[in-house]
């Protein structure tokens, strides 16, 4: 594999994505976007890329819109999308890329939380493919605000040549993942989305001309849009595409496109790696994966047993335990924090007292601290679980047009408060869940995910088929488990009820109340984090299921 020093352009001082683009469209890298059934639907060049997202940029002046509007574009996997990203930089506008997913609660959610997060962006205009443009409209109209389809956007008569954004300029607005009740812009700054593409470029992955990345990963997503979009084209390496929709669907398509394309790196949250795992049907031998050097996991708590399984399952394929790359990030952060080492095995600590294995995130990369600290504010020793802060180059200054919440995340040292806790190991990070999801009960301290990953041992669960929550009984706060159960016997109903409530209080010591949801029906954030704040909001109003079926809710106290 060539190293990063035979191509010094990905080490090169771009000042800006547009910038980059420039520099790529140069080059011979390409992007593919596959469709359900993995054929490629629409090819592009760097260069091509650049050329139409100009043109766009030169139609988007004829909007008279003011330097550094904020413009949300429903971030549908394909052309479209990216194209108005770039040319929103050369545009001098500043892209906001929003969910392109129906939440629970279908329409009318969905709706409502497009019309939160714009005016919360406050948007001069919505971007939408024409399929979710009625959604848009209509949020749009509950906030004074015009929505136009991509393609009335692509042909729109060309003004005066723009003048792109600057290095000082924002470079777009991310909203954070776990944002969905109270959405947080992140303002992304040029200087800091170049410095992160940099050292994931250089020192997380050391990309080489040969790497070729896929990604099922949404756009609108920190680690789809960084990790997959600006990252592969500031290296100037080829890149492909299949929506999150299709991987929902079909796990094992990710697979077989990448076997098929010799793909060299991509990226999922552990969940991706089980669901491809269980879904893929027949001889593993028929795939190439001899070829995936990078297989990262990130976006959430990283689980040793799900990467067990996957390695075992493709040994055949040619798969390498040593091609797992658990890593760390945030929005806030731009995406990335931590890499573990390439080519090594992935870092375990454990076991805990519940038996799992904690699977550490690696190391912070260059001009990145991490602390530890407690909730005075205290750093803790080394193995001792707190409050995870981050300081970097490439940490945010600020979410938009809200300094109460920038002045509670971030200190006066700099330091950003992540929301996550964990602890390290001899500069190794071990993230064990976020600290606001933490439920006392009964005098002490409950880590939801504790609780999930017992409850979901018991069969047929599996992971992210378990909620666990805290909820105000009016006297303390009590354990609640939210399992989705498909089973509809009234006695195969109960008898899961009681394993779970068996599991858990064997666990933690404590059952809690648990309660049958119906299959696919516990909220997740756009990274595919367990929601738990919504899922708490859905069970305290009734969300999960109708009035007469709450007459019927399993429960067993502990």
């Amino acid at each position: 594999m060539t190293t990063p020093s035979a191509i010094p352009q990905i080490l090169g001082d771009f000042g800006t994505i547009a910038d980059a683009l420039d520099y790529a469209g140069d080059s011979a890298g390409r992007i593919r976007f596959h469709s359900s059934t993995g054929e490629c639907e629409r090819e592009m060049s760097y260069g091509e890329l650049r050329d139409v997202a100009r043109d766009v940029a030169r139609g988007m002046v004829s909007l008279d819109l003011e330097r550094c509007a904020r413009i949300g574009l429903l971030a549908e996997t394909g052309p479209d999308f990216l194209i108005s990203f770039y040319a929103c930089q050369y545009a001098g506008l500043v892209p906001c890329p929003l969910p392109l997913t129906l939440y629970l609660g279908g329409r009318d959610a969905y709706v409502a939380q497009l019309a939160k997060m714009a005016w919360m962006a406050k948007l001069a205009l919505m971007i939408s493919p024409r399929d979710f443009l009625g959604c848009a409209r209509e949020a749009g109209l509950r906030v004074g605000l015009e929505a136009l389809p991509y393609d009335d956007l692509f042909n729109l008569a060309p003004g005066p040549e723009p003048q792109k954004l600057a290095v000082r300029e924002p470079a777009f607005i991310q909203y954070s993942s776990g944002s969905t009740s109270d959405p947080k812009g992140v303002v992304v700054t040029q200087e800091a989305v170049c410095a992160n593409v940099r050292t994931i470029l250089r020192d997380g992955l050391k990309v080489g001309p040969d790497d070729h990345t896929f990604s099922w990963l949404p756009l609108y997503h920190d680690m789809g849009l960084v990790g997959f979009s600006l990252a592969p084209m500031f290296a100037q390496i080829d890149a492909d595409y299949t929506s999150p929709h299709t991987f929902a669907r079909r796990p094992a398509l990710w697979l077989k496109l990448m076997s098929a394309n010799r793909s060299t790196i991509t990226f999922a949250p552990s969940f991706g790696y089980r669901l491809a795992a269980e879904r893929f049907k027949g001889d593993a031998s028929v795939l190439d994966m001899s070829h995936l050097r990078v297989a990262g996991v990130g976006g959430d708590m990283v689980r040793a047993e799900v990467l067990d399984v996957f390695a075992a399952r493709f040994e055949a394929a040619g798969f390498r335990r040593s091609s797992f790359l658990p890593s760390y990030g945030l929005a806030e952060a731009v995406l990335a924090v931590t890499f573990s080492d390439l080519g090594a095995e992935p870092v375990t600590d454990g076991p805990s007292n519940l038996g799992q294995l904690y699977v550490s995130c690696g190391r912070p990369l260059p001009e990145v601290e991490i602390a530890i600290v407690d909730n005075a504010g205290r750093k803790v020793a080394d193995a001792i679980t707190g409050n995870i802060r981050v300081r970097g180059p490439n940490v945010m200054t600020e979410y938009f047009d809200n300094p109460l919440a920038t002045d509670n995340a971030i200190g006066q040292d700099g330091f950003l408060e992540t929301g996550d806790i964990g602890y390290l190991v001899d500069g190794w990070l071990f993230v064990t869940g976020r600290n606001t999801d933490v439920i006392s009960c009964r005098g002490r301290n409950i880590w939801p995910q504790d609780v999930e990953w017992a409850a979901e041992h018991v069969e047929p669960l599996r992971p992210r088929d378990v909620a666990a929550i805290g909820v105000e009984n009016g006297v303390e706060e009590e354990l609640v488990l939210l399992v989705q159960c498909g089973l509809r016997d009234g006695a195969e109903r109960a008898i899961l009820t009681k394993r779970v409530g068996v599991a858990v209080r064997k666990a933690v010591g404590v059952a809690g109340r648990i309660v049958l949801v119906p299959p696919r029906s516990l909220p997740f954030t756009s990274s595919g984090k367990l929601a738990r704040a919504r899922a708490r909001d859905f069970y305290l109003s009734g969300r999960f299921w109708s009035a007469e079926r709450q007459n019927s809710e399993l429960e067993v106290r502990g």
